[in-house]
C-alpha cells in the first residue's frame, strides 16, 4: 500500500552521460544533477566515458566513492551512439534520460522530464537549450551568440524558445523516453558520430511516436570556445545529415538544406563565369546578400553584447554556414554517389571536443 508520499509515485530514472576529455564540464554538470529534487533511490547516473586522455574518468571516480548512485562505463568506440547503447543496455529505469557533459541543469530538470512525458503521455520530451559562453573571451561569448540566433544556426525551437505551451517537434535537444521506445524502435544507429539524435527521433515519428518541446525546461548549454571548434562541430553535423535523411527515407528540412545551397552556388557559380556570363551577377549578388545580412546581424549583436565581439560574430556566421554547407556536400558525395555507408567502416571525419 502506498504511504501517500507523492515521491512513491515516481519511476526509477536512468540518465546517461556519454563522456570523453570532459574534465572541464562534467563536475558542474553531476553536482547539478545530484543536488537536484529528484530522489536519489530512485535515479542513477551512468558515466559512459569513451577512453578519455584528461581527468574524466578519475572526477567519475571521486563521484561513485560519495554516491551509489553514480556509475562509470567504458565506451570503447569514442564516439556517443555507441556511448548511448552501452548505457541504455546496462540501464536498470524504466525511463530513459540522456545528458550532455556541457549542460548545467535546473534542480527540478529530471523532475520536470517525467512529469511531463506522463502528462502529454509523449515517447519523448525535452527542453530549450540556452547557449552559454565555454568563458568570459569575446571569441567564446561569439559563439555562444551565434548558436542562439535565426541567422547563425537556424530558426529551430529548441535553440529559440517557443510559446508558453508545450509544441509537437521532430527533435529536441538531449530527451527523456520510456524505456520501452528502445524496444520498439531499436537503439542508436552507430554509424552516425553525429545526428544520432535526429535520425533516433526520426525512426520514433515513423513509427507513430510523438516528441514535444517544453518550454518550462530550460537547458544551460555550454558552446565550444573558438570559431574554429565550432566550425569542425558543424561540419560534423552537416557531413552526417545527408546520411540520416537516406536512413530515413525524405531529405532535410529547408533550414538545414540552406547552407549546403550556399556553399555550393558559392563554388560553382565561377565555373560558368566564362561561359554563362549572368553567373557572375547571381554569384555577385548572393555574396553581396549574404555579406549584408551577416553585416546587419553582427552589428545588432555587437551593439547589445559589446563592440569588441563584432569582428568575432562577422567572421563566425560565415564560418558556421561555410563549414556546415561543406560537410554537408561532402556528405552528399559520400553517402549518396560512393555509398559508402554501405561498406559498415566507420568514418574517418575526426571527433571534435
Amino acid at each position: 500500500m502506498s504511504s501517500g508520499d507523492p515521491q512513491d509515485d515516481l519511476p526509477f530514472v536512468s540518465v546517461i552521460i556519454p563522456t570523453r576529455n570532459e574534465e572541464g564540464y562534467l563536475r558542474a554538470c553531476l553536482d547539478s544533477l545530484l543536488t537536484g529534487s529528484y530522489p536519489m533511490e530512485r535515479m542513477e547516473i551512468l558515466v559512459v566515458d569513451g577512453l578519455s586522455d584528461d581527468r574524466t574518468p578519475e572526477i567519475v571516480q571521486e563521484f561513485t566513492q560519495r554516491h551509489s548512485s553514480v556509475k562509470l562505463l567504458e565506451n570503447p568506440a569514442r564516439v556517443v551512439p555507441n556511448a548511448m547503447n552501452v548505457g541504455i543496455r546496462a540501464a536498470r529505469g524504466d525511463f530513459i534520460v540522456r545528458v550532455d557533459a556541457h549542460a548545467h541543469y535546473g534542480p527540478d530538470y529530471v523532475l520536470q522530464l517525467i512529469s511531463w512525458l506522463r502528462r502529454l503521455d509523449a515517447d519523448n520530451v525535452g527542453g530549450v537549450c540556452i547557449a552559454r559562453p565555454a568563458s568570459e573571451q569575446p571569441e567564446a561569448q561569439a559563439v555562444a551568440l551565434i548558436a542562439s540566433h535565426p541567422f547563425g544556426l537556424g530558426g529551430a525551437a529548441f535553440r529559440l524558445g517557443s510559446g508558453p505551451e508545450p509544441m509537437q517537434v521532430d527533435t529536441v535537444p538531449f530527451g527523456c523516453y520510456p524505456r520501452q521506445v528502445f524496444d520498439r524502435i531499436g537503439l542508436f544507429d552507430e554509424a552516425l558520430v553525429r545526428n544520432q539524435d535526429d535520425e533516433l527521433n526520426g525512426r520514433l515519428l515513423k513509427a507513430g511516436g510523438r516528441i514535444f518541446l517544453v518550454p518550462q525546461i530550460k537547458i544551460d548549454h555550454y558552446q565550444r570556445p573558438s570559431l574554429r571548434k565550432m566550425g569542425l562541430m558543424l561540419y560534423q553535423y552537416g557531413y552526417f545529415k545527408p546520411l540520416v535523411a537516406i536512413k530515413l527515407g525524405h531529405p532535410a528540412t529547408w533550414r538545414q538544406l540552406a547552407p549546403p545551397v550556399f556553399t555550393g552556388a558559392l563554388l560553382g557559380l565561377p565555373l560558368g563565369f566564362f561561359f554563362f556570363p549572368w553567373t557572375a551577377l547571381v554569384w555577385a549578388a548572393l555574396l553581396g546578400t549574404h555579406t549584408a545580412a551577416n553585416v546587419a546581424v553582427s552589428l545588432a549583436q555587437s551593439s547589445r553584447h559589446g563592440r569588441r565581439l563584432f569582428p568575432y560574430l562577422l567572421r563566425g556566421h560565415l564560418v558556421a554556414h561555410l563549414s556546415y554547407g561543406f560537410g554537408y556536400l561532402r556528405g552528399v558525395v559520400d553517402f549518396v554517389f560512393l555509398r559508402r555507408h554501405l561498406s559498415k567502416a566507420r568514418s574517418n571525419v575526426p571527433i571534435s571536443r
